[in-house]
């Protein structure tokens, strides 16, 4: 990357253009503009949004924008081929953490709706069950009296 960056800054100082100039010209901040040249990749969030200030700036200057992509996406091979994978996974979980700590607004239409465990539809179905028995077993005492079935409402003394 300070390849293609000390390339960017060589040919803009020959040309007399200065980083205001091309940064009023590009409509691009200088601040991005000397982060490209110094080759701080780390500065940016967005790896395509970079290649597309890489490219404009090129063509700007009157380099082969198409070129220095290439060159830079090989130098992004490089560096993320040496990346260990235990480090993506732990980035791409990160990621998803703060995805879902975001507040998304949605309509009711447009919700999920929340999706229960197995466990809670166990205990939803056992708790029907024994309701059921319980039911069953005070109605079959209400009936009986003395071990008698009785058809209608009676007191006994």
């Amino acid at each position: 990357m300070n390849e293609i960056g000390n390339m960017l800054r060589v040919t803009r100082e020959s040309s007399g253009v200065s980083i205001e100039e091309a940064s009023r010209d590009l409509n691009i901040k200088e601040v991005i503009l000397e982060n490209i040249e110094d080759g701080k990749i780390g500065s940016f969030k967005d790896v395509f949004l970079l290649k597309t200030y890489i490219y404009d700036y090129a063509k700007y200057l009157g380099l082969d924008g198409d070129k220095l992509i290439d060159s830079f996406n090989e130098y992004l091979f490089e560096y993320t081929s040496k990346i260990p994978i235990k480090e993506i996974k732990q980035a791409t979980e990160e990621k998803t953490k703060e995805e879902e700590k975001e507040d998304v607004i949605s309509s009711p239409y447009t919700m999920v709706p929340k999706k229960h465990s197995k466990r809670f539809y166990t205990i939803v179905y056992i708790s029907l069950v024994i309701l059921a028995v319980l039911i069953l077993a005070w109605s079959l005492k209400q009936i009986t009296i003395n071990k008698r079935i009785t058809d209608e409402i009676s007191y006994l003394d």
